[in-house]
């Protein structure tokens, strides 16, 4: 049968209407004007939250997914009624959905509900659900400026309020609240407190995924190959990394360079009061979504992608972390105790630091093993999925911080993987992990948002316009059963030839 080549058939067929703007918003009062853009504005409102809550990164990325994925459904949702009520043989929806698509009409007459209002709805819900002590009543009215009280907006309302309560049931039970405790190792290389804490959220690699199959999935080889502490500790390979981070890592540091100190300063946001490691990422997310122009609809997707993909990042790592034969020593334990190790490269420093403090000063490392490293594994997941979306990787930006030791500095680079790499990387000179930390963080990561990106919040494409619905129809199931797409459908129009899209 004929394909007839008309990608453009159905571009014409429809003259979508997006708001544009993707401006980063401050912190919301009552008397702030409305948003240019819904989805980058409540992100600022999560960043705020993280400042407030504090914690381990993992929780972060985990209430960052919820919020955000809830949006796309609501965003989706709503875009999906408006096509039921317009030209009914076309699909306006946005994309697959999350979780739901709220389908019911609850409001007489409301044929267009407002996206921006279910997107509002969706986030503010989502938020009071995971933090109750928190009044985000300011922040919905900014959001809200303007808008009335018509079916159309009663209808949108209600759309974000249920996206957001299929989350809270997606999420409730989902391992994220057990607390059992972590038994600390005693032979040498095991993890051990350093004096930073308790292990921080030990059982987090068990939270089920937002997107992949299992919290293994993504699991990266053991350090360097070995499964058991005396083989790993008794390699060169060991000692390289050790002596590496001993050196560049040191709060002392000669070798370290001033842009290195500096770096890896920019990317630590280890400390309570700052947006935290995943706070970082969404807000270059934001950086990058201003400077490319993006639309309202184009920024639901994005972030929820990115959250999405953060999140299971946050059960990757902590699954390598918590979960397989080696919980690995950091550094500091490493150089302390190196006369415990059996290797005769590596010579014991028991008055060893690393670069990593607090605002007091005071030197420490993260409370939790060091592989594989959260940041390196939040960078390679977050890069992966943005550099999916904006088909390239090829971005000169610049991009900011909030650690407290780099006030005011900012960074510039020519991809989005140089920033990811370097967020990696920054982890050695900071003194709290080894070169492997970083590379199998940013591999595993990697993995996550290309599975991320493959398989949620996917649209549809339009591959051709066959001569009839049986061959369109033929052809859109050898596509899906060779695994080139998920998913596929015909839509015939009056003179019998049929639109093939898949996602």
């Amino acid at each position: 049968m004929k394909r007839l080549r008309g990608r453009g058939l159905l571009a014409a067929l429809i003259t979508v209407v997006t708001a544009t703007g993707a401006a980063v918003i401050p912190a919301a009062s009552a008397s702030a004007a409305a948003p240019a853009d819904h989805t980058v504005y409540w992100n600022q409102v999560l960043l705020r939250t993280y400042r407030t809550v504090g914690g381990a990164p993992g929780p972060l990325a985990r209430a960052g997914a919820m919020m955000h994925a809830a949006m796309w459904d609501a965003a989706n949702s709503a875009s999906c009624r408006v096509g039921a009520f317009a030209v009914p043989v076309l699909d306006t929806c946005l994309g697959k959905k999350y979780l739901v698509n709220v389908t019911t009409v609850k409001y007489a007459g409301a044929n267009t509900p407002i996206v921006g209002t279910a997107i509002d709805y969706a986030a503010v819900t989502v938020l009071r659900n995971l933090y109750p002590a928190l009044n985000f009543d300011a922040d919905l009215a900014t959001a809200q400026q303007g808008v009335g009280t018509t079916n159309n907006q009663k209808e949108a309302v209600y759309i974000g309020q249920q996206a957001a309560a299929a989350m809270k049931t997606a999420r409730t039970g989902d391992g994220s609240t057990d607390t059992t405790p972590y038994v600390e190792g005693t032979v040498p290389g095991a993890w051990r407190n350093t004096g930073s804490g308790a292990a921080a959220t030990p059982n987090w690699g068990g939270v089920t995924p937002f997107g992949m199959t299992s919290g293994t999935q993504f699991r990266p080889q053991l350090p360097l190959g070995y499964s058991t502490y005396p083989s790993l500790l008794a390699s060169s390979g060991y000692a390289a990394q050790v002596n590496e981070v001993k050196s560049l890592g040191s709060a002392t540091s000669t070798t370290r360079t001033a842009d290195q100190t500096q770096l890896a300063w920019f990317w630590a946001n280890d400390l309570d009061g700052t947006y935290k490691p995943p706070g970082q990422l969404f807000a270059h997310t934001a950086i990058l979504a201003q400077a490319r122009g993006l639309s309202t609809t184009q920024n639901v997707r994005l972030f929820a992608l990115v959250a999405i993909a953060m999140a299971d990042a946050s059960i990757t790592a902590w699954d390598a972390k918590y979960r397989t034969a080696i919980d690995l020593w950091r550094p500091e334990s490493a150089v302390r105790l190196a006369d415990t190790d059996g290797n005769a490269a590596t010579v014991a420093d028991p008055t060893w630091k690393p670069l990593s403090a607090n605002t007091a000063g005071v030197n420490f490392s993260p409370p939790f093993p060091a592989y594989i490293s959260g940041h390196a594994t939040f960078a390679g997941a977050w890069a992966g999925v943005v550099k999916a979306f904006l088909g390239t990787d090829a971005v000169t930006w610049t991009a900011t911080t909030e650690d407290p030791h780099a006030v005011g500095v900012s960074r510039t680079f020519t991809s989005i993987s140089a920033a990811a790499t370097e967020n990696a990387l920054s982890r050695i000179y900071l003194g709290v992990h080894y070169r492997f930390d970083a590379d199998f963080g940013l591999a595993s990561g990697g993995g996550v948002a290309a599975y991320v990106f493959g398989h949620e919040l996917t649209q549809w494409y339009d591959y051709g316009v066959y001569s009839d619905v049986a061959a369109c129809h033929n052809a859109g199931a050898a596509l899906v059963a060779g695994g080139s797409y998920e998913e596929y459908k015909c839509v015939e129009f009056t003179n019998e030839t049929a639109l093939l899209s898949v996602r």
